[in-house]
């Protein structure tokens, strides 16, 4: 039952048998008149938001947000993994209009802008109720936060709240997207759910609408230009004194994202559920894991090598006794039993360098992960595809390989938080060093010491005595890495233009993605962001 919430949401529609009687009397019918009614209903219908949500947020929309910092890069291998340059541009920051993941994610997240308007004129063609008002509500709460990540990646975007219309939608400035943000969820929060189980969990809830709200809040003053830090740290308290008996940090941080987690899991405040077979979109453990540990992990595919982080970035990781170093694999590998892994080559199968006239002499070496990454092609970001080239990279198992993945498509079934209770209590954290006042939760006295401390004793690192707003990032990196928040969290601490890596482009405009080309064809009344 780890995850099952949304994966029935289909069933009572598509639950058909292969009928050869056709005079059978009608049992169920849905017209507008009693549908949707009950609350089983109102989840059924909503279904297709959430399914549309999960479909590239763990691929797609991950590497436009991960991708273009250091936290994770995808170099060509002897041009394996090149994919006609789409992860290198990202790294790079040289996309334009015409990137696949630019066109992808926008036809996503409109996508899903749309469905949330298909089912909100359904839902308020339905009969009034106190069920009919919260799924209303669930349903913009969810159109919010699909603009959130709209707004978040291409500044400027339509607004659009009517389904069928067709009027092409002109484009938005920023500061328009953010005041309809935070005027739905500000609507519609009193009417949303406070109650967290295996029903709500991976849906809209109260806690969210605040989550985001608070998050929205620690951006503006990049987003609009105005600061909103005591709202930040208003809902973020909305959260901490109003959820106290609800969220807490779970004990070990490595569960938290491991195949088996789930509703369980008690600082989860949104999580987009994953499963191998029935909710597919998940295939960090194909990207990122070397071939050879393959049987380490009981995998039941073969990985792809492709997908790793860049060594200024793995560095981050030094803190004494920190679980969060364990999330990464670096240096010599070894079996679980102490075993080294080890790869039968030759000289020149391990080093395509090698000039020696015994290229071809078997050896067999060790496999080890090096955080530097040398190029042999610097035009392609292309490391080699010899042994050397393929280890190049650490490589990351925070979303712990699920020995249950599918075989064929490599799905596995780790369920990707979006908004977690450490978030909350790091932006607090954040806003009060930006000028907030300190608050108490609990009788206690929340400095950005006693909330960043919090979170490093449950990762077992040493806590501080004191804290900047450089050393918060650098804190951030290490709790939220690869949660696809470091693009957000390097522009707003205006480091987004730094070189690192193979990057040197400090071209601010890329803040934004561009409005993509087959949208611009297809609507005349978008305005191309600035730049592009």
């Amino acid at each position: 039952m780890k995850k099952f919430i949304h994966l029935f949401i289909l069933t009572g529609l598509m639950t058909a048998a292969g009928c050869t009687k056709l005079d059978v009397d009608v049992e169920s019918q849905y017209t507008p008149d009693n549908f949707p009614t009950t609350p089983e209903a109102f989840i059924a219908a909503s279904g297709p938001i959430y399914t549309n949500l999960r479909s590239i947020y763990a691929v797609e929309y991950w590497r436009m947000q991960e991708l273009s910092t250091d936290e994770a890069i995808i170099p060509a291998r002897d041009g394996n993994y090149d994919d006609g340059g789409q992860y290198r541009f990202l790294h790079l920051h040289t996309w334009s209009p015409d990137h696949p993941n630019v066109k992808s994610n926008w036809e996503w997240g409109f996508g899903g802008i749309n469905t949330c308007n298909r089912i909100l004129k359904l839902f308020e063609a339905a009969p009034e109720s106190a069920t009919k008002a919260s799924y209303l509500a669930e349903i913009r709460t969810m159109r919010a936060l699909y603009y959130f990540f709209m707004m978040d990646l291409y500044g400027n975007v339509p607004i659009t709240t009517t389904f069928g219309t067709t009027e092409p939608p002109k484009t938005a400035k920023r500061a328009e997207v953010f005041a309809f943000i935070e005027s739905e969820l500000k609507a519609v929060y009193p009417k949303l759910t406070t109650t967290v189980n295996m029903t709500t969990y991976g849906r809209a809830t109260k806690w969210l609408a605040f989550a985001l709200l608070e998050k929205l809040y620690l951006n503006a003053e990049y987003y609009t230009g105005t600061p909103k830090y005591s709202e930040t740290v208003a809902f973020a308290d909305s959260i901490l004194n109003g959820a106290k008996s609800i969220y807490s940090l779970d004990a070990d941080y490595l569960t938290v994202f491991a195949p088996e987690n789930g509703p369980q899991i008690k600082e989860t405040i949104f999580a987009i559920p994953y499963d191998p077979n029935l909710a597919e979109g998940n295939q960090f453990s194909r990207f990122g894991l070397h071939t050879s540990i393959q049987t380490k992990y009981s995998l039941p595919f073969r990985p792809s090598i492709a997908l790793s982080t860049i060594a200024s970035f793995y560095q981050k990781f030094n803190l004494a006794n920190d679980v969060r170093n364990t999330t990464w694999l670096a240096g010599k590998q070894f079996e679980f039993n102490g075993t080294p892994i080890t790869i039968a080559t030759t000289k020149k199968g391990l080093d395509a360098s090698y000039t020696g006239t015994d290229g071809g002499a078997a050896i067999v070496w060790q496999l080890d992960f090096t955080p530097e990454m040398p190029l042999v092609k610097v035009a392609t970001m292309d490391v080699g595809n010899d042994e050397l080239g393929k280890a190049r990279g650490v490589r990351s198992i925070k979303y712990y390989p699920d020995k249950n993945s599918n075989p064929s498509t490599r799905h596995q079934g780790n369920d990707v938080p979006v908004f977690r209770l450490a978030d909350v209590m790091m932006m607090k954290a954040e806003a009060i060093l930006r000028g907030a006042a300190a608050t108490t939760v609990n009788g206690e006295l929340q400095t950005p010491v006693v909330l960043v401390n919090k979170i490093r004793t449950r990762a077992k690192a040493p806590v501080v005595a004191a804290i900047t707003l450089p050393e918060l990032l650098e804190e951030r990196a290490r709790e939220f890495a690869w949660e696809a928040w470091r693009r957000n969290d390097l522009i707003r601490f205006g480091q987004f233009e730094a070189a690192w890596g193979f990057k040197t482009n400090t071209e601010t405009f890329r803040r934004i993605y561009p409005v993509p080309t087959s949208e611009r064809a297809l609507n005349p009344n978008l305005e191309q962001n600035t730049g592009y």
